[in-house]
């Protein structure tokens, strides 16, 4: 495969230049951004997938998936004139497990102030068990007595010392220190086809990003509210919970646009590119009233499995407190106006979620929500734009933090990624 086309020699790459590549089951997305005080967009590329490249989120076909980046990063190189040598990925999948654990750790000497020492290993503490844990269920979930997995992503969600909330615990007395951390976790097998992915595209992984996590984290939520984000992809559909606490938990189906695509294609005896239009059009109230009404009772069905699907996922997250009643959309399955109608008039039919989610509002995650993130090239305009640049936000994020906790669990992360 030619990995370096003849226009990428018009500029050399700039060290502050990025690749932000989103692999989606029906789309590579790739955005070429220069990071600064904001991520500044100045390449996109597109490029469609074939059927079997991908798999319930997963990559199935690894040249065939590289092939499919190297033509949407050629496309944006274009754009921009230059190649990135370093990347952000994006990863999603019915295995990649985002999970809160809270650990309280009482300690022995009250009144001798917390110091880094203690805290590394309060954290390492809670980091092998919240592993264990992560990989029990896995193993329980595969019906595998053993799967091996990898700590992707990990951010510090509350700290409280006697149940004071602190930001910084260094420096506190007390006797109860208490930590809430949010992991995620992908299979080995998963992350092993990513990094060949992108041996193969000469990129250096800078960060594998698992993209609930992402979008979540590049919102500005009022975390009082909380929300219940759900990015509707081709192949999976993704469940992201933000709690008073922050982000909570994540949860992926293996349901989402490709199963309608499907499903007119049985029905309506037409190859899946044909289906693909037909569903696309119907999205955009390009029908007449008489095929879109044929359209609507054709997934009727599929529309009550998907949603019991997400009321299953949102039934671990409600034990604690109340379900937030925003839900915000994203991903190219958004566009489809049944599942929007669905989540609101089938939360509120479905008494054991009617109980924790009160009057569901229901909204579309628009490009411009998406923080420090800026287009220059005026192309990034639908829901499912919002993944790819959620990675560029969060890529200048992880560049900017800094502080005393953020660096323990940093290093925290990358011992055990090289365990």
């Amino acid at each position: 495969m030619g990995l370096l086309p003849n226009f990428f020699k018009i500029r050399k790459p700039k060290k502050d230049c990025l690749l932000a590549l989103d692999i989606g089951t029906e789309f590579v997305k790739t955005l070429i951004f220069k990071r600064g005080k904001q991520s500044e967009v100045i390449g996109v590329g597109r490029q469609r997938q074939f059927p079997n490249h991908m798999q319930a989120g997963a990559v199935a076909d690894i040249d065939g998936v590289a092939e499919s980046c190297q033509k949407a990063i050629e496309k944006a190189g274009q754009m921009a004139c230059l190649r990135p040598k370093q990347a952000v990925m994006g990863i999603s999948g019915e295995l990649v497990k985002g999970v809160t654990t809270g650990y309280l750790y009482k300690r022995s000497e009250p009144k001798q102030k917390i110091d880094s020492s203690e805290l590394k290993n309060v954290i390492q503490k809670i980091q092998w068990k919240a592993f264990e844990e992560a990989r029990r269920q896995m193993a329980y979930e595969t019906g595998r007595r053993e799967i091996e997995i990898k700590l992707i992503n990990a951010i510090i969600t509350d700290v409280r010392i006697d149940g004071y909330r602190v930001t910084n615990p260094i420096g506190f007395q007390g006797r109860e220190l208490f930590l809430s951390i949010f992991n995620v976790y992908a299979p080995l097998v998963h992350l092993g086809a990513l990094e060949s992915i992108a041996s193969k595209l000469n990129l250096e992984l800078l960060a594998i990003v698992a993209e609930p996590y992402a979008v979540a984290r590049s919102l500005n939520l009022d975390s009082k509210r909380g929300a219940i984000i759900i990015d509707i992809g081709g192949g999976t559909t993704d469940i992201a919970l933000v709690r008073s606490v922050g982000l909570e938990g994540t949860k992926t189906l293996a349901l989402a646009g490709r199963a309608f695509t499907k499903r007119l294609s049985q029905k309506l005896g037409l190859d899946l590119d044909e289906a693909e239009e037909i569903k696309i059009k119907y999205s955009q109230e390009r029908l007449s009233q008489a095929v879109r009404r044929k359209i609507r009772e054709i997934f009727k069905k599929d529309l009550r499995v998907w949603l019991s699907g997400v009321c299953l996922a949102l039934e671990d997250f409600r034990e604690a407190e109340a379900l937030p009643n925003r839900i915000l959309l994203c991903g190219g399955g958004s566009n489809l106006p049944d599942l929007r109608r669905e989540l609101e008039r089938g939360f509120s039919q479905i008494s054991r979620i009617k109980a924790s989610l009160a009057n569901p509002k229901v909204s579309l995650i628009q490009p411009k929500d998406i923080i420090d993130v800026k287009d220059e090239t005026g192309r990034l305009k639908d829901p499912d734009d919002v993944a790819p640049m959620a990675l560029a936000s969060l890529a200048l994020e992880l560049a900017k933090e800094k502080g005393v906790l953020s660096s323990i669990l940093k290093r925290t992360v990358r011992m055990m990624q090289r365990s």
